[in-house]
């Protein structure tokens, strides 16, 4: 490379979707239904890669990698490989079901251990997102 070319960057390679979400996603969709059912608002089942950021993270650490398993416009379900700080705000940032991304803040309200190594979590939007609403 001589100094006067311009230095090639390449994007990142995005990791691929791993096997064990799906895997651990369709086992939580075959034991939905199961009562007690306490959700006050339906959720639409809603598959995609999010990144998550805490208020209280370190400066210059990664975002934390959500798959997300359902969604409505006050929250979302995910799973995740991380043990995550219950009552802690921070923002999420998705892609839409319009191919969109948008970046929502929230504050997680459940994370606990469904199957070794991973965890079931679920957190809210601190404003609606009415991207996620069916009728929209």
């Amino acid at each position: 490379m001589l100094l006067n070319e311009p230095l090639q960057l390449k994007p990142a390679i995005e990791p691929a979707w791993p096997r064990e979400v799906d895997l651990i996603l369709s086992a939580m969709e075959a034991a939905e239904g199961v009562p007690p059912e306490r959700r006050e608002h339906d959720r639409l089942p809603y598959r995609t890669r999010a990144q998550l950021r805490l208020f209280s993270d370190a400066a210059g650490i990664d975002p934390w990698t959500l798959y997300t398993r359902d969604v409505n416009a006050r929250g979302l379900g995910f799973i995740t490989p991380h043990r995550l700080p219950l009552g802690y705000g921070g923002w999420i940032e998705l892609m839409t079901p319009r191919g969109r991304k948008i970046r929502a803040n929230c504050t997680l309200f459940r994370c606990r251990e469904a199957v070794k190594g991973w965890y079931d979590g679920a957190l809210y939007f601190n404003q609606e997102q009415h991207v996620f609403d069916p009728e929209r």
